[in-house]
């Protein structure tokens, strides 16, 4: 797997300020606190599981419901041991590349490793929950350049990219991240070396935020895309009626249509169009699923949604020619985009 040709400073995960010694302060503490996690929680391990078997025990006498505590336990294990291996692995390649001098080399070997661990993360979160898994259309994100736009329901939307575009069909992806990740090490430290972008969805500046995001989108080859989330955060009933409410005081020609989803959050405007902007060549794919909606909050995995649970995927593509070039055209275009999305929700859930 050959690392992307652009690798330019301006665009990759660094913070929003730039500023190194953050970075390093932020690890001095994120590093450690999972390193001593893992170790704390693979010796506490059996006492942790038996707490957790009796809890599920009562749970199911008194109201039937799946074991779930015993699942997060050691899908929490899971995790920190992933994520411990990806900390070792990462600092293994740095040493490898020169201390990071050979920068081609550590870009193809962070990009392999991230892959590594996305899929390990996944299969242990299919297999943890008793989950089946059914991918439809995923041929279509080859070729680059591409831009993914992805409906977000859960945290674990990222791994879907990783394992399907990256590790399946070799499709190097930049992503979008919410800054807050930044609290994750492993993706805090692959995504600096690679070519991302953390945007800071509360910053004072939203402009120069967009901007970030359209330069990302530059300079894409035939295997590259960019992963955007256009709903900027994930679908819940209270996010959905807040939002109805605001874009009804601020943008009362597009109430109409944001009330009309069922399943989705609208889609913001800024990330989207200033990607269709930055990479005025490429496709989009959109991606569509059901099934990891239990993995939104703590209450949903506590609630048993999670178990056995069918994860569909679906991947459509829309050439560019289909796009419009204008402003007022695009924003038609994605919220009629985003209405799919929603209906294909809806027709997958009725069939069960």
């Amino acid at each position: 797997m050959r690392p992307p040709d652009s690798t330019s400073d301006d665009v990759t995960g660094r913070d929003p300020s730039g500023d190194r010694r953050t970075a390093l302060l932020r690890r001095i503490r994120t590093v450690p606190t999972v390193l001593v996690l893992c170790v704390v929680v693979t010796i506490a391990s059996p006492l942790l599981l038996g707490a957790a078997l009796l809890v599920d025990a009562v749970r199911w006498a008194i109201r039937r419901t799946p074991f779930v505590a015993v699942r997060m336990v050691a899908f929490g294990w899971w995790y920190l041991l992933m994520e411990t291996a990806a900390l070792t692995g990462l600092l293994v390649a740095w040493v490898l590349t020169g201390f990071g001098r050979w920068k081609r080399a550590e870009l193809a070997v962070t990009y392999r490793l991230q892959a590594i661990w996305a899929n390990a993360l996944f299969i242990g979160c299919i297999t943890i929950f008793d989950m089946t898994v059914e991918v439809e259309g995923d041929e279509v994100v080859m070729p680059g350049p591409m831009l993914l736009f992805i409906r977000h329901a859960s945290i674990a939307d990222t791994l879907l990219a990783n394992v399907i575009a990256t590790r399946r069909h070799g499709l190097l992806l930049r992503y979008v991240l919410k800054k807050e990740l930044l609290v994750d090490p492993a993706i805090d430290i692959a995504a600096h070396r690679l070519v991302n972008c953390f945007v800071d969805r509360h910053s004072k500046d939203s402009a120069a935020e967009i901007e970030r995001v359209r330069r990302l989108a530059e300079g894409l080859s035939a295997r590259e895309g960019v992963l955007i989330y256009p709903e900027g955060t994930r679908y819940t009933e209270e996010k959905a009626a807040k939002i109805r409410a605001s874009v009804a005081r601020k943008a009362p020609e597009l109430a109409e249509r944001t009330n009309a989803l069922r399943h989705v959050l609208p889609p913001r405007l800024g990330g989207p169009l200033a990607c269709l902007e930055g990479a005025p060549d490429a496709d989009v794919v959109i991606c569509s699923h059901i099934g990891l909606d239990g993995l939104a909050n703590v209450s949903h995995i506590w609630s048993g949604d999670m178990v056995h649970a069918a994860l569909r995927i679906s991947f459509r593509r829309v050439p560019r020619a289909e796009i419009p070039e204008d402003r007022q055209g695009r924003i038609d275009w994605l919220f009629a985009e985003w209405a799919k999305v929603d209906e294909w929700i809806e027709q997958a859930r009725a069939a069960g």
